[in-house]
């Protein structure tokens, strides 16, 4: 039987081992770039927004929404949220504790292949599917096991390898329609790797070319039927 980390205790572990403090606030930095250059457009204003897995908050801490959600199993992410996001603690593949129609988008960062298995991701598909309002968006990144298929397994964590075109196959299979499919967008990892300037990251979104070069992860952006 397929087993994924879902020890509250093992996923504090592996996140203090992997994100140092100094690693944590550049992440922070990051995705506060990631979010107002890049993604912001694509949300709603004043729309009620989730982040699936959401780690320290890097994404839903620099969202502006009416209302924030994050969804984690790992407790210590209420120490690093902003004091306006919820945080919901369950197994993402178990129904959700939230009402149906009750999200504008559901965002997720590298977190898909933590699943154990295909039929998680389709539950947690469905799930998204039946909280978000009808054209609600579902926003995806996460390794391209084509373009990273030795370093996938460097992390311990890592079970479901997808590509952007299996994801978008499991979403159209399951209440969505796929808006965008990016098999190259943003590099594989920040760990281990420089700490890049903000103005370099801004350019970067800028330059799709940079993407053909360095991305390592897919971006899917999808829409409820």
């Amino acid at each position: 039987m397929s087993t994924s980390v879902k020890d509250p205790h093992e996923l504090r572990a592996i996140y203090e081992r992997r994100f140092k403090p100094e690693r944590v606030r550049y992440r922070q930095r990051l995705w506060a770039t990631l979010v107002q250059d890049f993604f912001q457009p694509m949300l709603p204003p004043g729309g009620t927004v989730l982040d699936l897995g959401c780690g320290y908050g890097e994404f839903i801490n620099h969202v502006r929404a009416g209302r924030r959600y994050a969804m984690d199993l790992n407790d210590k992410a209420s120490e690093h949220l902003d004091p306006s996001v919820s945080l919901i603690l369950q197994d993402c593949s178990q129904r959700w504790q939230l009402p149906d129609a009750s999200l504008d988008a559901v965002f997720t960062s590298n977190f898909f292949e933590h699943l154990p298995d295909k039929l998680a991701l389709k539950l947690t598909l469905l799930e998204a599917a039946r909280c978000l309002k009808p054209g609600g968006k579902l926003i995806a990144l996460g390794p391209n096991i084509k373009l990273v298929p030795g370093a996938y397994w460097d992390f311990w964590d890592h079970f479901l390898c997808l590509t952007e075109l299996s994801l978008g196959e499991a979403l159209e299979n399951n209440g969505y329609v796929v808006r965008r499919s990016e098999a190259r967008f943003l590099p594989y990892t920040t760990i281990n790797q420089p700490a890049y300037p903000m103005a370099f990251v801004r350019l970067y979104l800028r330059l799709p070319l940079l993407w053909q070069i360095f991305g390592r992860q897919f971006l899917v952006v999808a829409e409820k039927h």
